[in-house]
């Protein structure tokens, strides 16, 4: 587990290997998803070897929802969306000087996706999680992760002082469409939890019976 009670002392300025130094110019749109595809199967493994919970991928023909399913008797009592990050946002502290975000500790997510999850908890009542996977030379790699709840509670606090959208790339369109990610919105690795101090919570909702 990272220490992440070291954001006074720590400065990326001085990392000898910058994870993201200057902005990417190419969004591989079909990297990050092999990426993220990878990830969902840990994320699977790790819910049914350590807590006995029946996870599987959401159905590829629909469309909008988080990532991953959870099933008890048949019936989906919550959802998972995975986001797998490498880089950082070097340059959070100048372009969103009121985020009181650090570059090291700060995540991201599609901000539709966001909004689009958000209104769906409200419509189906069911808990969904966020589950982020890092690898960072200033943290390690890991798991960290948080209802969707909670989520809502800090863009409800920040408003737009986390949101930024990027220079669309050649890269961004896949077949004519437009894939890549241009607007995101930004957390701390400390509003989250540890996979493992999330897991009750993802156990509490399975075992949960209406």
């Amino acid at each position: 587990m990272p220490d992440l009670s070291y954001q006074s002392r720590y400065n990326c300025a001085t990392c000898p290997t910058r994870c993201d130094g200057r902005s990417k110019t190419a969004y591989i749109f079909e990297d990050d998803v092999a990426l993220s595809e990878k990830v969902e199967d840990r994320v699977i493994g790790y819910l049914g070897c350590s807590l006995g919970i029946t996870a599987r991928k959401t159905p590829p023909q629909v469309h909008g929802l988080p990532d991953l399913e959870l099933v008890r008797d048949g019936r989906v009592v919550g959802r998972v969306e995975i986001k797998a990050q490498n880089r950082t946002f070097m340059s959070v502290e100048r372009l969103l000087p009121e985020s009181n975000l650090r570059p090291y500790e700060t995540v991201a997510l599609n901000l539709s996706d966001l909004e689009r999850y958000l209104g769906l908890f409200q419509q189906e009542s069911r808990p969904v999680f966020i589950v982020w996977w890092l690898r960072r030379p200033c943290i390690g790699e890991g798991y960290w992760g948080h209802r969707l709840d909670v989520l809502g509670g800090i863009l409800r606090q920040y408003g737009d002082r986390r949101r930024f959208r990027r220079a669309s790339t050649q890269s961004d369109v896949v077949d004519g469409v437009h894939k890549g990610v241009t607007v995101n919105y930004h957390f701390s690795l400390q509003e989250l939890l540890p996979l493992d101090d999330l897991a009750p919570l993802i156990t509490a909702v399975w075992n949960t019976r209406e």
